[in-house]
């Protein structure tokens, strides 16, 4: 993969550059910006929690899922990477383990009789 102008800058550059492209639904280009940020920092979740929101919108399910298992990983209370967890794995007709994730990202907002909401 070549670099393109929106690969380099600062990390805080890059962040910002991937957040402009995900809102304008260019979740690839969004993806390629993130994954270099996600390699250089790990630890951190958000950007690896709009990784994984850019995998899900240009349906790369598998990678969404593994992007969202690692955000839990580190934050295991975080209720929308439970949330979008539960919507990933319905996508994939795996409802009876979706539903569990729902579960938990309601008792986690603390909004236990909530209709689910969209992404």
């Amino acid at each position: 993969m070549s670099d393109t102008y929106f690969e380099f800058g600062t990390s805080a550059d890059r962040w910002d550059r991937a957040q402009m492209f995900f809102e304008a639904k260019e979740y690839m280009t969004a993806a390629r910006i993130l994954e270099g940020l996600v390699e250089e920092a790990p630890e951190q979740v958000s950007p690896r929690l709009l990784l994984a929101r850019a995998y899900y919108h240009s349906a790369r399910l598998g990678r969404a899922e593994t992007e969202l298992r690692a955000v839990l990983e580190r934050d295991p209370v975080e209720h929308y990477a439970r949330l979008m967890l539960g919507r990933t794995l319905e996508r994939q007709g795996r409802s009876a383990e979706a539903t569990g994730h729902l579960r938990m990202a309601a008792a986690f907002s603390g909004d236990f009789d909530a209709d689910r909401t969209g992404l």
